[in-house]
């Protein structure tokens, strides 16, 4: 479907602004028809991975950036990255990751030249 991002938030690294990153995600999960429960799934991992991001430690006045896409019909991919940070990401045995897995089709972490990536790939339970 689309290689260009359907949204893409630039929001401070501040709790509050997880709400922002959340809905919007939710919003287009419903705009692409995911089913309830798997957008309410997607809502929580993105959740989850933002609280995630906004615990390492970095430099000040770091961005939390999200960005939207949906590489194929029914499904929707989650690029959540937080410039200026070390990857001091809880161990893939932490429940976080766990709870991740379990709600997402695929969750993906890489740390590059100063920016962590959590990328969260959900399809939208529905036949296609």
């Amino acid at each position: 479907m689309s290689a260009t991002p359907l949204i893409e938030l630039h929001v401070p690294v501040e709790p509050e602004s997880v709400s922002i990153v959340r809905t919007s995600v939710a919003s287009l999960a419903a705009r692409y028809d995911f089913t309830l429960d798997r957008l309410e799934d997607l809502r929580l991992a993105t959740n989850e991975a933002c609280a995630l991001l906004i615990g390492l430690t970095g430099t000040a006045g770091a961005t939390l950036t999200a960005v939207v896409e949906s590489p194929a019909q029914g499904s929707l991919r989650v690029d959540l990255r937080r410039d200026g940070s070390s990857a001091n990401l809880p161990s893939g045995d932490h429940f976080a990751w766990t709870v991740l897995e379990a709600l997402v089709d695929q969750v993906t972490v890489t740390d590059e030249a100063g920016s962590v990536h959590v990328i969260l790939t959900a399809s939208g339970g529905l036949e296609i």
